[in-house]
């Protein structure tokens, strides 16, 4: 039996009930990094202490700080269905929006701050941080950026290696399909993703290389840590990692979701791609061997063009719409979408996407009907505690 499901710009496809070889159903979790901000201005609020110490119960334990005090962070508890996974997003991101409200300041969902963050940023009261901006110096300028990382239950290292090797080739793509954060320093920058520039500069924030087992990955974090290029494992920036603290392979390429319906996407993706690939190297499918140089230009055009513009299509060598290669990577993940019943979700998801414009092409389209970032600190503000029917319904910019 068969379902037609439509992808966006797509013909109608046939979603397959059976599929050929079976597809592990793996655990998701996501970590949100937000901004604090002055509504009435876009400007950064280093109001994080105040925010963390107003949010009661469950909630409150699972909101840190980050590197800066005008960032906060949510955890998500462990997932297997997306629908559970929205609710928990949704509950974090209230409870985090509330707490700055009655603080006098916004939660935002975006990347790179409006405006207030040019130089060495307010540090969070932690040792750790402090000592990471004494070793790398002008590097922390402008770093209060925020990210979106998606944590996939795969607790074997030999075989979590073999997934990040398939995955690697579509972390442009998901890139593009969730660029938040083209305005920086009261500045349209040009990119989609302008986070994705600043955080180049840390010495291990790239794609992961090319892993020949998990020996090999434990030699290659050895080598940064020899070098002082990182100073402890949670300083590898790879955008693919090994958590170190629990058993998941960490996606980190995302700018933070600009509502929590497009962050579900994400995780539902991302484990659809890993699920895929933990497939293909049981059955001992060699994974592509893309080289390392062409993944990053990859990236670099994504972040500037998000969905807008083209991508890189890593397998053909050809420069492509970015919504064919989103169509590309639904059918490299269909698998492990059917497996947990999300094709459908996804394809509704997307189509929402693409009629609204990325969260980038929202904020771009907000502060260039006055150049007033005012404007955009409020869509933003809206958006991230926005539900997914309100979402739905929001008009198109």
């Amino acid at each position: 039996m068969t379902t037609e499901v439509r992808l966006p710009g797509a013909q109608a496809t046939p979603v397959v009930a059976a599929p050929a070889a079976p597809v592990p159903v793996l655990t998701m979790g996501v970590e949100e990094e937000f901004l604090l901000l002055e509504p009435e201005t876009g400007r950064t609020a280093p109001a994080a202490e105040e925010v963390q110490a107003r949010v009661a119960g469950a909630s409150g334990a699972r909101l840190v700080r980050e590197l800066t005090r005008f960032q906060i962070e949510s955890n998500t508890l462990v997932h297997t269905d997306q629908a559970t996974l929205r609710s928990d997003l949704l509950e974090l991101r209230l409870a985090a929006a509330t707490a700055a409200s009655a603080s006098g300041v916004g939660l935002a969902a975006c990347g790179t701050a409006l405006i207030g963050n040019t130089g060495e940023p307010p540090l969070s009261r932690c040792t750790r941080y402090r000592h990471i901006a004494r070793e790398f110096r002008a590097v922390i300028r402008g770093q209060g950026v925020c990210g979106c990382h998606v944590h996939i239950g795969i607790g074997d290292h030999e075989e979590a290696v073999q997934v990040i090797n398939h995955a690697r080739p579509w972390l442009p793509v998901l890139l593009a399909l969730t660029s938040n954060s083209p305005i920086c320093d009261a500045y349209d920058t040009g990119y989609s993703s302008w986070r994705t520039m600043l955080i180049a500069r840390w010495p291990s924030a790239e794609p992961p290389p090319f892993f020949h087992s998990a020996g090999h990955y434990e030699s290659l974090v050895s080598g940064l840590r020899a070098s002082g290029a990182i100073l402890d494992r949670g300083m590898i920036y790879w955008l693919i990692r090994l958590s170190d603290h629990v058993p998941t392979l960490e996606f980190r390429c995302a700018d933070v979701c600009a509502t929590a319906e497009e962050a579900v996407l994400l995780a539902v993706l991302v484990r659809a791609l890993a699920a895929t690939a933990l497939r293909d190297v049981r059955a001992g499918v060699a994974a592509p061997q893309v080289d390392q140089t062409l993944l990053r230009a990859a990236l670099w055009r994504a972040a500037r063009d998000g969905l807008d513009g083209h991508g890189l299509d890593l397998f053909t060598g050809d420069r492509v719409p970015a919504w064919r290669l989103v169509r590309r990577l639904v059918e490299r993940v269909r698998p492990g979408l059917a497996a947990t019943g999300d094709l459908r979700m996804v394809a509704g998801a997307l189509e929402t996407v693409r009629r609204r414009g990325s969260g980038a092409a929202r904020q771009r389209a907000a502060y260039q009907r006055r150049s007033h970032l005012p404007d955009v600190a409020r869509l933003l503000v809206e958006q991230t505690v926005s539900r997914a029917g309100e979402a739905r319904r929001a008009p198109q910019r």
